[in-house]
């Protein structure tokens, strides 16, 4: 399974997240504390998406190797500052191609996505659910992942008006039904909240008076960072953090 991590609050360097807190994502790419979904680590690509300003659109940074080796990433990543990230690493379902397009953030316009988990019988078991988005978007997905398609299913609904919560929460029943026992952890955020849900897999949050921070792990044995019960959604708005059931957050 994939890791990853999203951040609202004051400017920070991104190597708070990347490299600098004891369990920071580059740590959790060679050494996770929770594999239950399968793999050892997370070594398929990574990247991380930002926004240099709140009124500017985000920035990405992907690559198809482990975020361990990309020589460049750590001075590049303690001297960018911002106040709204998402990173993620990822660990590649078997079959499924291992390229920079296949690694999360997927983009579009503000908003930045993220999914730790796997589709069950992919790719026949969702196939009724992609007909039904529009053919353009099937086009240009970013790969031929599960990912790639959940996200196209989450934007359609954010693109239909629907409130990051209701797309995320839509999204994971719909496919839960179709594909039984997927991993449907996704993450969401348009610089001013975050969405994400835990089906399947782990999530954490530590909220402060400054800001909010969610992960697939704690980045810090901080005792204030507070796990998600399994089956849940979470709506982060610094610093406001809500945990409802899934099974109540569709309707």
């Amino acid at each position: 399974m994939c890791r990853h991590v999203a951040y609202l609050g004051p400017p920070i360097p991104l190597a708070d997240l990347l490299f600098t807190p004891p369990h920071s994502l580059e740590r959790q790419s060679w050494a996770p504390a929770d594999m239950r979904g399968g793999g050892t680590i997370n070594a398929d690509g990574f990247g991380v998406a930002w926004f240099p300003n709140p009124d500017e659109p985000p920035v990405r940074y992907r690559r198809s190797v482990p975020l361990w080796t990309d020589a460049g990433l750590p001075a590049l990543a303690a001297t960018t500052r911002s106040g709204a990230i998402l990173a993620a690493v990822r660990s590649a379902t078997v079959g499924l191609p291992v390229t920079e397009t296949a690694a999360a953030p997927f983009t579009d316009g503000r908003w930045l996505f993220s999914h730790n988990g796997k589709v069950t019988g992919w790719p026949d078991s969702v196939a009724g659910l992609a007909a039904a988005l529009p053919v353009r978007d099937l086009l240009t997905l970013d790969a031929p992942t599960d990912s790639a398609l959940l996200w196209a299913l989450v934007r359609a609904r954010l693109q239909a008006g629907l409130a990051p919560d209701k797309a995320l929460a839509g999204v994971v029943a719909d496919v839960a039904a179709a594909a039984p026992g997927s991993r449907l952890n996704l993450l969401l955020t348009d610089g001013a909240t975050i969405a994400a849900t835990t089906w399947g897999h782990s999530l954490s949050y530590l909220s402060t008076v400054d800001g909010v921070l969610v992960a697939s792990e704690p980045l810090s044995p901080d005792p204030a960072w507070t796990a998600v019960p399994d089956l849940s959604l979470l709506v982060a708005a610094p610093p406001a953090v809500t945990v409802i059931a899934l099974e109540g957050a569709v309707s």
